[in-house]
């Protein structure tokens, strides 16, 4: 599971640290692979491989022409990369990804559990600048799936 925030830099040629308690997710799966690729919001979510082959599997069961799907697919899927952590602990972000989720100097991992995410720091802080009533409204469905 992925936990926690963590603040890193990313560097002029796209690289960037994973955070040392994700690479110990990583180790203790014997991977040293993420599939990194588009979020439905402005940032990049990072699964370990084995999570993400059970994700596509999921995805190869749903039906192939609702629209639902196909869009997912073609946000989500085809822009999905295959990352080595390299012995430095590092990832190498594609320009693509980097642009998608406008990725400057400063990022942020944040962890959500069977995949991370992985934010500009700026756009980051805006996940918090919500109103009452959208806080509500997001507490009113938490209750609804029981959490």
């Amino acid at each position: 599971m992925f936990r926690g925030r963590y603040e890193h830099t990313i560097d002029a040629k796209g690289r960037t640290s994973l955070p040392a308690r994700y690479r110990d997710v990583l180790a203790g799966m014997g991977e040293r692979r993420i599939i990194l690729t588009n979020a439905l919001d402005k940032c990049l979510n990072a699964y370990a491989m084995p999570k993400w082959i059970e994700f596509e599997d999921k995805i190869a069961k749903l039906p192939r022409f609702d629209p639902a799907v196909q869009q997912l697919k073609r946000i989500y899927v085809s822009g999905a990369v295959e990352c080595e952590v390299d012995d430095s602990g590092r990832i190498l972000v594609p320009p693509t990804l980097r642009d998608y989720a406008k990725l400057s100097k400063d990022v942020l991992w944040a962890g959500s559990g069977e995949y991370a995410e992985l934010w500009d720091q700026k756009t980051w802080q805006t996940q918090f600048e919500i109103g009452d009533e959208e806080r509500r409204k997001v507490a009113a469905r938490l209750a609804e799936l029981g959490l």
